[in-house]
């Protein structure tokens, strides 16, 4: 007569092993996916073109490297969310640094007019924590870039996951054996939070991206002109170049030539693409609609940042 007293902590205990075993189960498919995606070389990489506002030449290229739709993972920003969860970060950014400079020398080789210059620097997107790895700075990427032909002048290391750094006086040391070898750095969602301000301030990087919350409709919003200001007052007395990221529209890409700032990226300058096509200055206002340019077939849905490229 008392047993159904016992009743609801049995149905709690089996109700416990069942979300135990399904969150298993679905941690199993993840890492048996990411498997798939690393053995099968399912990225799909895509270059967007960052142009000089001023002179409308292009500096180069952001590498994005993107997984396949699956079920697991739904959209790339899952992809690389549980990546970094993951013992596995060094791993899979050994696999797409050499992706990236592997298909962006090949897209290279596969322009027509050899008198037609692309842009020569590549941007590489890099944890920092990857960066302090002594297998990393074994002169790794240095092999890499003499097996592709191209010189570490030539390549940006894009810092992603600020917040992950917290000693900037080693880190800045890390970075300076970088810079003696030739490499860049850049410091991107600048404007977006303590950390991207932190980060400009103690590592001053070559290269600051504003963030693209910054860039929308700037030349409507005082407060927003207001920070970008700063941020080019700094830059221009720490000898740093400015990269506008997000600029979707016509207005905002003559606004800010007209406020001398040097590059822009953007979908109303260049979308991603598989082949390393040139930026352009947008001539008039046209609708961007961003899931537009060119997707595989094994990507229904590929956003237009990422990062570990």
């Amino acid at each position: 007569m008392k047993s159904p007293l016992f009743m609801p902590g049995i149905i709690a205990a089996w109700s416990d092993l069942l979300e135990s075993v399904q969150s298993s189960a679905r941690a199993y498919g993840k890492s048996r996916e990411l498997h798939r995606i690393v053995q099968g070389r399912k990225l799909s990489t895509f270059f967007q073109p960052i142009l000089n506002l001023q002179n409308e030449s292009c500096l180069g290229y952001e590498v994005l490297n993107r997984p396949p739709v699956s079920r697991h993972f739904p959209n790339t920003e899952l992809f690389y969310d549980y990546i970094g969860r993951t013992n596995r970060v060094f791993a899979f950014e050994r696999y797409c640094r050499e992706t990236s400079l592997e298909r962006f020398e090949e897209a290279r080789s596969r322009i027509r007019v050899p008198e037609r210059d692309p842009g020569s620097v590549v941007f590489i997107n890099v944890h920092p924590l990857v960066l302090t790895d002594s297998a990393y700075r074994s002169g790794e990427t240095a092999r890499l870039l003499k097996r592709y032909g191209l010189p570490p002048e030539q390549v940006v290391f894009e810092l992603t996951e600020k917040q992950a750094v917290t000693d900037y006086g080693e880190f800045e040391r890390v970075l300076s054996h970088y810079r003696d070898q030739g490499f860049r750095i850049a410091v991107d969602d600048a404007g977006s939070g303590y950390s991207s301000l932190k980060t400009i301030v103690s590592l001053k990087p070559e290269f600051i991206k504003l963030d693209k919350s910054l860039i929308r409709d700037l030349h409507l919003h005082e407060d927003r002109r207001r920070m970008v200001k700063l941020l080019q007052e700094f830059a221009e007395g720490s000898g740093t170049a400015i990269i506008a990221e997000g600029i979707e529209t016509s207005e905002e890409a003559e606004f800010l030539r007209r406020e001398g700032i040097e590059y822009g990226q953007g979908y109303a300058l260049g979308r991603p693409d598989p082949e390393l096509k040139p930026a352009c200055f947008p001539e008039e206002e046209r609708p961007v609609q961003a899931e537009s340019y060119p997707v595989p077939a094994a990507a229904a849905e590929i956003k237009p940042r990422g990062r570990f490229a």
